[in-house]
């Protein structure tokens, strides 16, 4: 009997072994429990901040899919079009939700912004391009709909935070970019002239250069392999078009960037402005001396209990106000 159980106990330690070694996901369900889990303690901790004038619809939907749905909100007594944010919400491109970033968009909202917060398909079996293609057709809706939720759809500013700052970012550049868009085979659901600028927080743009050792390197093959749908991501052709540093032009829309001191993807945000003005884009960026106190992590935008998170809000509030009719709040 002993044999036969530490027969059995050997089998699944091989078992489990195995299916962490043959794919991604058994990996990915663990860091979706973590992405949740840090979701939920932000959103508490931005509850204090949120206005108490604030309309939101929840689970609307843009598509037929289970995961294609949106929430918008907008100031109480809006009876017309508002300048709009779009967000792609964040989590290695396989976790996170649009409920991680709700009272944040809210936040926003008070400041004269509708706002809509996205979710997309990620985790088991959803590869690239796939949420790509579903954010282009969401932005399509949001447009072909605008009057029903209060949205400018002239003036449409596109964010996103971590792998949704990667997201945005490429929206925005197929957008922009018609050879682009053609070789990616995605085509564009705004004009270039609807998209009134872009917000990036957090994000990584060029998977050619992102750290595959180190403290974190065992966290991004498995979302990169997760997310390109092979193993061998690196030199897949189809998956190196996602690096958004390298295709980049002059057309690309007004961007603010930030990352923090702390975050392992600062210096490909640094890269990204470094190209973007080169080209001669309108830029704006925030980011921190490598001695800033205390250390700022990935994520850094969404804690409003510190300084820096709170002149992150002020600098963003500050870019989209200088690019539409809405005033900043004191």
């Amino acid at each position: 009997m002993l044999f036969w159980i530490l027969g059995i106990i050997v089998v699944l330690a091989l078992v489990i072994f195995l299916a962490f070694q043959l794919s991604p996901w058994p990996s990915v369900a663990i860091i979706q429990q973590v992405f949740s889990r840090g979701d939920q303690a932000s959103e508490a901790a931005l509850e204090k901040y949120v206005p108490d004038n604030i309309i939101t619809r929840q689970d609307l939907t843009y598509g037929e899919g289970r995961d294609e749905i949106f929430d918008v909100n907008y100031p109480e007594g809006t009876q017309g079009p508002l300048p709009t944010i779009v967000w792609v919400h964040g989590g290695g491109w396989v976790a996170g939700s649009k409920q991680g970033v709700a009272n944040y968009l809210k936040i926003l909202t008070g400041h004269g912004y509708t706002t809509i917060g996205l979710e997309y398909a990620h985790g088991f079996g959803v590869t690239y391009p796939g949420p790509v293609e579903q954010v282009n057709a969401a932005l399509g809706y949001l447009v072909a709909n605008a009057a029903e939720y209060n949205i400018d759809p002239q003036t449409i500013i596109l964010a996103g935070d971590s792998a949704g700052a990667q997201i945005a970012a490429q929206i925005a550049l197929l957008t922009t970019d018609p050879a682009y868009a053609s070789e990616i085979g995605i085509a564009p659901t705004l004009s270039a002239e609807q998209l009134n600028a872009v917000i990036l927080v957090s994000g990584a743009y060029d998977i050619a250069n992102v750290a595959l050792g180190g403290e974190y390197g065992g966290f991004v093959k498995t979302v990169l392999w997760a997310y390109s749908g092979t193993k061998n991501f690196m030199s897949d052709a189809r998956f190196k078009l996602a690096s958004i540093t390298e295709h980049v032009t002059d057309a690309f829309p007004p961007a603010f960037v930030s990352s923090g001191n702390g975050d392992p993807l600062a210096p490909q945000a640094k890269a990204l402005v470094e190209r973007l003005e080169a080209l001669g884009v309108e830029t704006d960026s925030l980011f921190f001396p490598t001695d800033y106190s205390p250390t700022l992590p990935h994520e850094y935008q969404f804690n409003l209990d510190i300084e820096a998170g709170r002149q992150a809000l002020e600098r963003i509030l500050a870019f989209t106000g200088a690019r539409t009719s809405s005033r900043i709040a004191d």
